[in-house]
Order: C-alpha cells, then sequence, then structure tokens
C-alpha cells in the first residue's frame, strides 16, 4: 500500500489506516453489532500483511478493553504498528466513564500512562486529545502532551474534533502531526469551517473517521429498522425517520457512480476521501471489509470524478447531525 506522510513531523502512514472502536464496542453499547475477539484479531493481522499497520484505538473504547485487544494482536510484533491512542473523557480508578471530560497536566500524564499499560508498549506513536476539555486551557494540556514526547513515551501528538483555532494555539506550542475528525461524503463540515485550509496551511496531517457515514455508505441499511435496538446509531439524527430515507435518495446517485466505475460504494466513498489529502480510517472488525477497504488505494478520481460526487452532496447539503445533543456539544466549533 502507498505510505504518505501524516504532517510535517517525520511520521509517515499507509494511505489508510484501521479503526478498532467497533471490535470491542463502548460502554456496554454494541458499535456496529457484536463484536468477536478472534476475528478481530485476525483483521488485525490481515491489515498489517497488506501493509496496513496504522491502528486507531482509545482508552474509551471498552473503555479500557479495546487498547487491552490491540496490545493481545501486536505482542511480539509491537514495533512493525503504528498505534494511535486517545484520552480526554475521563475514565475513574474503577474503569467507568465519568462522561466528562479532562485534559488538565494531571490527567494527561495518568491517562497515558494507563494506555502504555494497557497497550502493553513503553511508547505510543500518535497521542490523541479526544475532546476539547472546556476547562482546561489547550496550551496546559499541549505541553502536558509535550512532556511525553521529551520522556520518550509519546512520539507524536494529535487532537480530535477541534476548531482550526484551536489547533492554531495548540500547534504554537508544540508541533500537532495530525487532526481526527469525522469527514465523508455526508459530513465535510472539516471543509465548510475551515479546518481543512489551517490544516494544510500549518501542515499538520488530517485523519478522517466514519469515511464511510458510520456504515451508511456500504448501502447495507435500507430502513432505520434494519439497526439492531442496541446499536448507537439509532440515536443519531442522520439515520433517523424522513432524513434518513433522504440520505438513501442521496446514497443512490453516488452507487450509480460506483457501478459505473465497477467499485463499491464504500471503496469510491474511500477513494474520494484520499483524493482530498486525508488518511481515512475506516472502522471494520472482519477481514472481508479491511480488504476492500485497502483495494480502494488503488482507485485513481479525476478532478472531473469529484466534482461529480461532490454536487451530488455539495457544501451545506442538510443531511442531518451526525451525533446526539450531547455528543455534538462535544464537539469544538
Amino acid at each position: 500500500m502507498k505510505l504518505v506522510k501524516l504532517g510535517s513531523q517525520g511520521l509517515v502512514v499507509p494511505s489508510v489506516g484501521l479503526g478498532c472502536m467497533g471490535m470491542t464496542g463502548m460502554a456496554h453499547m454494541d458499535i456496529y453489532g457484536k463484536a468477536d475477539e478472534a476475528e478481530a484479531i485476525a483483521t488485525i493481522h490481515r491489515s498489517l500483511e497488506l501493509g496496513g499497520n496504522l491502528l486507531d484505538t482509545a482508552d474509551l473504547y471498552g473503555p479500557l478493553i479495546n487498547e487491552q485487544l490491540i496490545a493481545k494482536a501486536t505482542k511480539g510484533r509491537r514495533a512493525d504498528y503504528l498505534i494511535a491512542t486517545k484520552f480526554g473523557w475521563e475514565i475513574d480508578d474503577d474503569a467507568q466513564i465519568t462522561w466528562k471530560f479532562r485534559a488538565d497536566k494531571a490527567y494527561v500524564k495518568k491517562a497515558a500512562e494507563r494506555s502504555l499499560q494497557n497497550l502493553g508498549t513503553d511508547y505510543i506513536d500518535l497521542y490523541y486529545l479526544h475532546r476539547l476539555d472546556a476547562n482546561t486551557p489547550i496550551e496546559e494540556t499541549v505541553e502536558a502532551m509535550a512532556d511525553l514526547v521529551k520522556e520518550g513515551k509519546v512520539r507524536y501528538i494529535g487532537l480530535s474534533e477541534v476548531s482550526a483555532e484551536t489547533v492554531r494555539r495548540a500547534h504554537a506550542v508544540h508541533p500537532v502531526t495530525a487532526v481526527q475528525t469525522e469527514y465523508s461524503l455526508f459530513e465535510r463540515s472539516p471543509e465548510e469551517a475551515g479546518i481543512m485550509q489551517a490544516l494544510e496551511e500549518l501542515r499538520v496531517g488530517f485523519v478522517a473517521y466514519s469515511p464511510l457515514g458510520r456504515g451508511f455508505i456500504s448501502g447495507e441499511l435500507k430502513s432505520p429498522d434494519d439497526l439492531a435496538e442496541d446499536d448507537f446509531r439509532r440515536g443519531i439524527p442522520r439515520f433517523q425517520g424522513e432524513q434518513f430515507y433522504k440520505n438513501l435518495d442521496l446514497l443512490a446517485e453516488i452507487q450509480r457512480i460506483a457501478a459505473e466505475k465497477q467499485v463499491t460504494s464504500s471503496q469510491l466513498a474511500l477513494a474520494w476521501v484520499i483524493a482530498k489529502g486525508a488518511v481515512p480510517i475506516p472502522g471494520t472488525k472482519r477481514r472481508k471489509y479491511l480488504e476492500e477497504n485497502i483495494a480502494a488505494t488503488e482507485i485513481e478520481l479525476s478532478a472531473a470524478d469529484l466534482a461529480r460526487l461532490e454536487a451530488i452532496i455539495p457544501l451545506g447539503t442538510e443531511t442531518g447531525d451526525r451525533y446526539d445533543k450531547f455528543g455534538m456539544d462535544a464537539i469544538d466549533r
């Protein structure tokens, strides 16, 4: 698989990474259906065989058990993988999520030490602030993250779901290697908010999570009722009521272009994200879908192809909020 520079600090990654959240679920919720540990580990190993060594996790996932799963999968081959994890949602000493944010200096150190232990490693390749802590200046958080770099416990630092202004303030304290944000044909807010432009100017890498619209672009969902009762997407406006069916009509147009090119709609959507200069990290826990996702890196889209796709869902198109109110309020906009 083609390698790309992520940011300007020296980190080189495959053009598609592997999002691991769905491999364990989170806080007693199933994320995209039941998980199978053996198949998840096999998927991580298959990803490496195909050149996909970038794994994306967070202490929130589980909580903690997703990092522990990655420790099992990478044991004995740690140096072959690039592990990205995140902190910022407070997790107490009983491994329970408090649903508050913490990114003060003491918590940064505590969270990092816990992640290192759970990952079974002595360094984290890319360490992200998962969500901004409104009670802690971003400068204090980044100073603490920079200390981890000096100690050799973290190689590069990143931020997730932050505004262009926050990136600029953070980058002035210590170079930010990557910003991770939801980005797909159905979620183009990083363009609308000027985030992508700021990242290009600062030479900060862009990592796109949920590049398949939380699975919507795969086309497997025909109705909101196709979601299991405990699937967290049932609580997301984009997957509810009339908006779901409006989005389905938009997806049909994307599927027409995919059929012309003899690729899946998911592959076409990933190729678009890559063409926009981002590194997508589609989540999967099965080898079959992993292989399909990595094959998308071979698709080349012309400027005309990009224009056709973007004309289907132009900037400003209403596709429904990507989180419930609590989740939307957690985003630094």
